[in-house]
């Protein structure tokens, strides 16, 4: 029976028993949504527990089951204690874990100090590494089980005054490439967000410079394109068929194409279109 089950576990996003971080607010709250619609048990976890709480209203509210835990993703206890605790609140294993939880950063490199860099990595690639440590252990387990992980086009634009931000992105990137591969024969499914911009509250609560803030804010309202509730949409969609990337909006395509097709091409445009930035 259970080899039945691990074959025919064909849409990981129906009837999940998820795990979601950063799950207060934008991008992870929209999956929380999301999962809820889709018959599943969800664990909001963010470091802010009241936002949390806020999420697992809505949830409760539309009538399916969710519970709020605090969790500073960068503490690899804390995560540790997220996945033991996320098992025994929903009464089952965890089925999916979405390592949502980011922040954001800019400025030029050399304005970067080293406490800049820890704490974008802390949460962004840290962040992510302690969710696959602790969660696919279990999926190993379990016989089968899904990741999606949340990174950024930023994750191969490598636009300039983003350094950190970047980094971190691209590591997340590699390793969802990384798992993709090495995870397919244990049946466990790996999908990696890719977005440009996204409404949510990542300018806001990141350290952006005084100088970008209200451009960046400005982009979010007239230039993102898309709404957090697609993105998991299709995020979850692009999961239960399989796929390794999500990439949901047209730049964030044409982006990729022109690093994937001229890599050196691009960087010369990119360094050229950047001496006329002000």
């Amino acid at each position: 029976m259970m080899s039945f089950l691990k074959r025919n576990k064909t849409k990981p996003s129906s009837k999940a028993y998820a795990v979601v971080t950063g799950a207060g607010s934008g991008i992870g709250r929209s999956f929380a949504l999301e999962l809820a619609k889709r018959n599943g048990t969800v664990v909001c976890a963010d470091i802010n527990l009241d936002a949390a709480k806020e999420t697992v209203d809505l949830i409760e509210k539309a009538g399916a089951t969710a519970f709020a835990i605090q969790c500073d993703v960068g503490v690899a206890e804390q995560v540790e204690h997220l996945a033991n605790e996320a098992e025994k609140l929903m009464k089952h294993p965890v089925t999916l874990v979405i390592n949502n939880a980011g922040v954001g950063l800019g400025g030029k490199f050399d304005e970067l100090s080293l406490d800049d860099w820890r704490w974008c990595l802390h949460v962004n690639q840290w962040g992510v590494i302690h969710g696959c440590h602790y969660f696919v252990p279990r999926f190993k387990a379990l016989g089968y089980g899904a990741i999606i992980n949340v990174a950024s086009a930023a994750s191969y634009t490598a636009a300039p005054e983003m350094s950190a931000y970047n980094v971190s992105k691209a590591g997340v990137r590699a390793l969802s490439e990384t798992l993709y591969a090495e995870l397919k024969k244990d049946n466990i499914r790996v999908n990696c967000l890719c977005p440009t911009l996204v409404p949510t509250n990542i300018i806001k609560d990141g350290r952006i410079p005084e100088r970008y803030s209200k451009l960046a804010d400005h982009a979010l309202m007239n230039f993102a394109m898309t709404t957090s509730d697609s993105v998991a949409k299709l995020t979850l969609d692009r999961l239960d068929k399989g796929e390794l990337y999500t990439t949901p909006q047209v730049d964030a395509k044409l982006f990729w194409l022109m690093k994937r097709t001229a890599p050196n091409l691009y960087a010369k445009f990119l360094g050229f279109s950047y001496q006329f930035v002000k």
